[in-house]
């Protein structure tokens, strides 16, 4: 035998959904430890894949700038050649495309407005004949030292 089924007056139904909607927001105020703890996870993965492409980022914006100095003062090394018939000497250094030499370059003009140091502040460099080629410009890197790996790494003419 069953039980007829009689539909609950208005007033009865509005207060039943109301204290669903009050139990289930009393329920949904905060977050649990589970979901506080998912997303620190997340964070913690994702900082682990991020931050170290950023540290190495001036790293990387030295060594291009390096690269462009010295394709500068290579660049001013052949204007000094084509006016001059040779590349300044070792012993003339950079500072040739700067200030005039006191024995030579009759055809002499102001190549360079300044002579730039390299991005660790240490002066670039110059070898002629170079090592590499007929002129080397080089920077040392970071550590100052020949050789070295990564930031340490010398940036030459020769890579150009």
């Amino acid at each position: 035998m069953s039980i007829p089924s009689r539909p609950l007056p208005a007033s009865a139904l509005s207060r039943s959904r109301r204290a669903l909607r009050a139990g289930h927001a009393c329920r949904q105020r905060g977050f649990s430890l589970i979901e506080i703890m998912v997303v620190v996870v997340i964070m913690g993965i994702l900082a682990a894949l991020v931050v170290p492409n950023l540290l190495d980022r001036p790293d990387q914006a030295r060594a291009v700038a390096a690269r462009q100095d010295i394709a500068s003062i290579a660049q001013a090394l052949k204007l000094y050649r084509l006016d001059n018939g040779r590349y300044p000497s070792s012993e003339q250094g950079l500072r040739a495309l700067v200030e005039r030499p006191a024995n030579g370059a009759n055809n002499w003009r102001n190549y360079l407005e300044r002579l730039p140091n390299d991005p660790w502040g240490q002066p670039y460099q110059y070898l002629s004949p170079g090592v590499h080629g007929e002129f080397d410009v080089f920077s040392l890197g970071a550590d100052s030292q020949p050789g070295g790996d990564g930031a340490d790494a010398d940036i030459g003419s020769w890579m150009l």
